[in-house]
């Protein structure tokens, strides 16, 4: 139950986050900036005060990482193999010896 709740609480992050990035504003990534007609000489752009979207990102960026790792822990059941659930294979076998065929006596002339 616990599982399932915590998987539908991660799905909505997901969603929100989505939707926080989709909707900010580039930072002059523009043509004109890619020639030298930037306002700023800041490598990524000029520095702005934080927003309410870019506040908004970096708690879903937080919620999103900690629901990851969650979920990882409580996905795991029984022991901490892939295969864990398997068998051991059996040893190979040798294969069937063919029958000989019977020999045909030479005639003689």
């Amino acid at each position: 139950m616990l599982y399932y709740l915590t998987t539908v609480l991660y799905v909505l992050v997901c969603l929100v986050l989505m939707l926080v990035i989709l909707l900010q504003q580039g930072k002059g990534g523009d043509i004109a900036s890619a020639f030298g007609g930037g306002g700023s000489q800041a490598a990524f752009g000029a520095r702005s005060g934080a927003t309410v979207l870019s506040r908004a990102t970096a708690i879903g960026a937080v919620l999103f990482i900690v629901g990851a790792v969650i979920l990882g822990i409580l996905g795991q059941r029984g022991p901490g193999s892939v295969v864990g659930g398997r068998a051991p294979q059996a040893a190979p076998q040798a294969p069937a010896q063919a029958p000989e065929a019977p020999q045909v006596p030479a005639q003689q002339p």
